[in-house]
């Protein structure tokens, strides 16, 4: 067994920089580059992309970032594991194989599959899960032990389809160490460390509160996680390139897209992340300890997808005075002029409709509407443009007619473990990977779950959100922005947002806990939330994580006509809520 292993992850999205690969596999020693490509968005757009065409299946931008460095990655013995299969594993192994030939270089290069749990959609339905009619895909996300098991068989490259983010790092972590299933501790460490480095540079100040801090925008690093048999961790950067590691900027992107920190659920364990630690031990390197887990659940977290319409968005500027109110009115006004001509048309009414308008003195509005016929919003992208017409100052109509777009929507639904067939498929030969075992008596039977939840931890009672604490007495107050005592962090889950708040020094925590409660962030939020919010406790790292529900538009990212479909401004927006803090307190911990 290796006393550490070095694993660097390349890319945080489809889309990601294709330079990052390069940077960290000639910037510092590595034993695994890994990348995770897929979100439930880019699942949707992958389905959209393979309606036109089988060969549209998988992530093209990996095979094209690993091909030129397949060289020196066999030389040096890097192993690469990828979900870039997206929804075409096998096309996306025979690309890489074909990249490799041509590069000279013999590499192995495994398929995992099962995530296509399409076939399974009529039983699932008989059994009473609630699922669309005709879906386009259905995959679930399956876990790290069939990553172990490809490269057990000696695998160079290991090529998944859909798989939890993490599964990528812990994967190899499972095959270096000898992690079994029943390592609870061991299993939700390795799936933190995953967590932590998924998103690339977001760990290494990428989104940071303090982004005036971090240096190096225009080079920014990758990570790469230091691991250990006992579960801990040092998360580091290639010398020499951008941002920054900082508890702060670690301890960010591990609130980032959570929910209970006592119950986060992974195909292979349900993680604890309360009591998680993080320690300075030297210039960019952060140690993470303090992980905790219990039994895996008995069912997968599938996403199925379905056609659900189409969708426009358009967007114009204005400038000068009352910017705003003109951008609103041409917004309103163009959205009734459409609406009225289309019906003529013989179009029903558009079945939702958005006007954003964004700044004052320099303004942009977008246009946003979802109609059953593309031919309905074509009237609506014909009747934008001639406003300028008649709204004084109108501008920025760069990219010119918008064009309709198919919308793809998600639904949810737990699969039963026992009814996915995982295999693992190398140079002709094909394993059988049975998952991890299960608590005694969980139920099998399917059900919908929310896009933001997966299944609740059935090994253990999951920890009650933080309770609502009465106003704090402040003595002496000043009244200063969240953002003078805090770090804040924001992402979605399906229709869900979370915000996680964590204290600059730990003296500041209570008086986060107390003030930035449910019902202020409610008040916050309340012109977008349509659902309740609820807080939960990580005392380790200071902080605290709010959950809001049914805040993104009734859809989330994959369908929303919000111009912040994800939730990434709401930890932005947040911390300019006012909070009282004592006197002497602010100026013990700003140093005065």
């Amino acid at each position: 067994m290796r006393e550490d292993v070095r694993i660097g992850c390349w890319a945080g999205f489809w889309g990601d920089t294709r330079e990052a690969a390069a940077r960290i596999v000639r910037g510092a020693p590595i034993d695994y580059l890994v990348a995770d490509h897929l979100a439930e968005i880019t699942m949707a757009l992958l389905a959209r992309a393979r309606a036109r065409g089988p060969a549209a299946g998988y992530v093209a931008d990996a095979v094209e970032a690993l091909a030129p460095l397949l060289g020196e990655i066999h030389e040096r013995s890097i192993r690469v594991v990828t979900n870039a299969g997206g929804l075409d594993p096998r096309g996306c192994v025979d690309a890489l194989r074909a990249a490799a030939a041509a590069a000279g270089v013999s590499m192995r290069v495994a398929c995992v599959t099962g995530d296509d749990v399409l076939p399974l959609a009529g039983t699932l339905r008989e059994r009473g899960a609630e699922l669309p009619e005709q879906p386009l895909t259905m995959n679930a996300y399956l876990g790290a032990r069939p990553i172990a098991t490809a490269l057990d068989m000696g695998a160079d490259v290991v090529v998944t389809g859909r798989c939890a983010d993490s599964a990528v790092v812990l994967g190899p972590l499972l095959h270096e160490f000898g992690w079994g299933d029943g390592d609870h501790d061991l299993l939700s460490a390795g799936s933190l460390v995953g967590h932590i480095v998924e998103c690339g540079p977001q760990c290494l100040g990428g989104l940071f509160t303090d982004w005036e801090e971090v240096p190096g925008w225009d080079d920014m690093g990758h990570p790469i996680a230091e691991c250990r048999p006992d579960g801990s961790a040092t998360i580091t950067k290639p010398p020499g390139t951008g941002g920054m590691v900082t508890p702060a900027t670690v301890a960010e992107q591990i609130l980032y897209e959570i929910g209970d920190p006592a119950a986060y659920v992974m195909p292979d364990v349900v993680c604890d992340w309360r009591d998680v630690r993080l320690e300075q031990e030297g210039h960019d390197r952060v140690r993470v300890t303090g992980a905790r887990g219990r039994a895996a659940t008995a069912t997968y977290k599938a996403t199925a997808t379905r056609l659900d319409g189409f969708r426009l968005v358009a967007s114009a500027m204005f400038a000068g005075g009352d910017a705003a109110g003109r951008a609103r009115r041409v917004g309103e006004a163009i959205l009734v002029r459409a609406g009225r001509i289309a019906a003529e048309a013989g179009h029903g009414p558009f079945t939702e409709t958005s006007v954003e308008v964004v700044g004052a003195g320099e303004a942009v509005v977008k246009i946003a509407a979802r109609h059953p016929e593309r031919a309905a919003l074509e009237v609506l992208a014909r009747e934008i443009a001639p406003m300028g017409l008649v709204a004084q100052g109108m501008t920025g109509l760069f990219a010119g007619r918008p064009r309709p777009a198919p919308v793809v929507s998600l639904t949810h639904v737990l699969v039963p473990k026992a009814d996915v067939a995982v295999t693992v498929e190398l140079d002709g030969e094909t394993v059988a990977v049975r998952p991890a075992a299960t608590p005694e008596g969980a139920a099998a039977k399917p059900e919908r779950i929310a896009p933001d939840r997966a299944a609740p931890a059935r090994a253990a009672p999951e920890p009650a959100p933080l309770p609502e604490p009465p106003p704090p007495a402040v003595a002496d107050p000043v009244v200063v922005p969240l953002r003078t005592i805090a770090y804040a962090r924001s992402g979605d889950k399906g229709n869900d947002a979370n915000i996680g708040v964590i204290a600059r020094r730990p003296e500041l925590a209570d008086w986060i806990r107390d003030q930035v409660t449910a019902a202020r962030v409610a008040e916050v939020f309340g012109r977008w939330l349509d659902g309740p919010v609820r807080r939960y406790a990580l005392p380790g790292l200071d902080a605290i994580n709010i959950v809001l529900s049914d805040v993104l538009g009734g859809s989330g990212g994959t369908s929303s006509l919000r111009f912040d479909p994800q939730g990434k401004t709401y930890a932005a927006i947040l911390l300019d809520m006012p909070v009282e803090v004592p006197a002497d307190l602010l100026a013990r911990s700003s140093g005065e």
